[in-house]
């Protein structure tokens, strides 16, 4: 009777034998050179294609793929703390929409569980989850080709092997690369190259020494080693374990492949793998863009010169065809005509709410003149006595031919504003100069400038600002008004004068501005102290001041009591 349990014993266990012939002992190996006819347990995304390539992930966003060797492997005799030695080989490619970018990676995994339906995609690889990441309790070897650099999971770049155990925080790792034999130099491989990468996997369980190298095909394996790192791997795995891929992508369309595999357990290196047998890649529309790319983009880069060029040469001809014929005497003494584009500008487009009238030289438009030539002279009195501006475009050229510097500034001396002589240029603020000269002109009843005076009354807007710090404003008055005249509108008239010929261009109001100050509609503000200082006469001259405005040194140290009544 006591043998009868023992027969039924040994027939339980020859039975379970034969069912997984794995489990036997710890001798197994399989080769896989192309994966048509295989029957890999797929999950996710993962499918096999007609022309026999294990294809990962599809070219989707966000999805993972899992292909595992059906059945479990007998990693190790754990009552006795030994872990078998297992080798590994496997033809990877990244395809990507993106030329040298991808979406994330792909993983050789052992695991006890073949079930990763509650992983995550994207940085997870398809392994984990915010929630077990780290635990101990996975059970997880994990060697992982990623092209992410996540710095939750401390990756040291974008494009590089880490060995993992139960979380995607590496324990060691490395640029993708390998290890020349003739130099010894390290060579760097990208894996979102597109092109086919090898990958080698041993472990030895006497050493406990994990490595791990990588070449293109069909270059044969490196002597040394990408990474080598010596772990105690018998309280990680399980007796029964799986062996497969897991892969995941992110944002980037991004397809992960496996050519082909070997796999060898308590025996030798994995079988080499038959590069003749091995599916060929699919022909991708990212080499495709690629290709345009490096071809297409130079192509354009020439036509967009040339057509810039074309452009370029039509405009100056066309500039040369029609640019204004200028005349001797408007090349001496400056252009008076005005161009279209300036009619243009000045019209505001012809509008006709900007059209005066109509005579017979044409249409008459409202605008904006800039005089160049404002003096009392030029002002003219009508029947009623009402001042009419007049000579407009006639300024004087004065000392022509003796001074080289001045022959081009067109005004009369004593009304050009400071800026006048230096820039050249003409504008309505410059005007406003000539006309606050001009205020004071009136009012004290002479020159801007009288060279038989005395030297403290040489410069008229010296010496009206002399006696406004005195006190004595009204001292400056034309003698021949009596004392027929209101004292308001006097110094109004005097005080809007030295606001006008403000040495400073920004410092003057403009003609609107006048306009309301002697129509009493806006106060005018007292002279401000602070313009005393000498900083005013400082800031022109190092504004590049030269010896054209000598005559305006005083005015401009003193004039900066001009202040804003603007």
């Amino acid at each position: 009777m006591t043998e009868m349990p023992a027969m039924l014993l040994n027939t339980w266990v020859v039975c379970l034998l034969l069912l997984h012939p794995s489990l036997a002992g710890g001798n197994h190996d399989f080769v896989f050179n192309g994966f048509g006819g295989s029957n890999l347990t797929l999950g996710g995304v993962a499918s096999i294609t007609s022309g026999g390539l294990l294809m990962l992930t599809n070219n989707t966003k966000e999805k993972m793929g899992h292909a595992f060797y059906p059945s479990p492997l007998r990693f190790g005799d754990l009552p006795n703390g030994t872990v078998f030695s297992f080798s590994t080989t496997f033809v990877t490619a990244f395809i990507s929409e993106y030329a040298d970018f991808s979406s994330h990676g792909v993983a050789f995994v052992v695991s006890p569980t073949k079930d990763f339906s509650r992983a995550l995609g994207s940085q997870y690889l398809g392994l984990f989850n915010r929630s077990n990441d780290g635990n101990s309790s996975n059970h997880v070897l994990a060697i992982e080709l990623d092209t992410i650099n996540n710095p939750e999971f401390q990756d040291i770049d974008d494009n590089h092997v880490g060995i993992d155990i139960n979380s995607l925080t590496s324990m060691d790792s490395h640029t993708a690369g390998y290890y020349a034999d003739d130099t010894g130099l390290f060579k760097s491989l990208r894996f979102s190259s597109g092109q086919a990468t090898q990958v080698w996997i041993d472990y030895d369980g006497q050493e406990m020494l994990l490595n791990v190298s990588l070449s293109p095909i069909p270059m044969a394996k490196p002597h040394k080693p990408l990474l080598s790192t010596v772990i105690d791997l018998s309280s990680l795995l399980s007796e029964s374990m799986y062996v497969g891929f897991a892969s995941s992508t992110g944002p980037a369309l991004t397809s992960h492949y496996v050519l082909g595999w070997s796999f060898t357990l308590n025996g030798a290196v994995a079988r080499d793998l038959d590069y003749s047998l091995l599916p060929s890649l699919p022909r991708t529309k990212s080499n495709v863009r690629s290709k345009v790319l490096h071809i297409g983009l130079p192509l354009a880069s020439i036509t967009l010169v040339s057509v810039i060029v074309v452009i370029v040469v039509f405009i100056v001809r066309w500039k040369i065809k029609y640019a204004e014929l200028l005349e001797d005497w408007e090349l001496e003494y400056g252009p008076y005509r005005f161009s279209y584009k300036d009619l243009f500008g000045a019209t505001k487009g012809f509008m006709d709410e900007d059209l005066l009238g109509r005579g017979g030289f044409g249409r008459v438009y409202k605008g904006v003149i800039v005089h160049r030539d404002i003096k009392a002279s030029n002002v003219l009195l009508d029947r009623e006595l009402n001042g009419r501006l007049g000579d407009f475009g006639l300024a004087r050229l004065y000392d022509h031919g003796t001074d080289p510097k001045t022959t081009r500034v067109v005004g009369t001396i004593g009304y050009l504003a400071p800026e006048l002589p230096r820039t050249g240029k003409a504008t309505t603020v410059t005007d406003v100069f000539a006309f606050g000269v001009f205020l004071l002109e009136v009012v004290c009843g002479r020159r801007p400038v009288e060279r038989m005076a005395a030297e403290e009354q040489l410069v008229l807007s010296d010496w009206v600002l002399e006696n406004w710090r005195n006190g004595t404003i009204l001292a400056t008055r034309d003698p021949r008004l009596g004392e027929e005249y209101v004292v308001e509108e006097v110094e109004l008239v005097l005080k809007l004068g030295l606001l006008c010929s403000h040495p400073l261009p920004t410092a003057r109001p403009s003609m609107r501005q006048v306009v309301r100050y002697l129509e009493g509609h806006a106060p005018l503000a007292e002279l401000s102290p602070t313009y005393l200082s000498f900083s005013v006469y400082v800031q022109v001259h190092n504004e590049g001041a030269d010896d054209h405005i000598t005559s305006y040194t005083s005015s401009v140290a003193s004039a900066s009591v001009i202040s804003g009544g603007r």
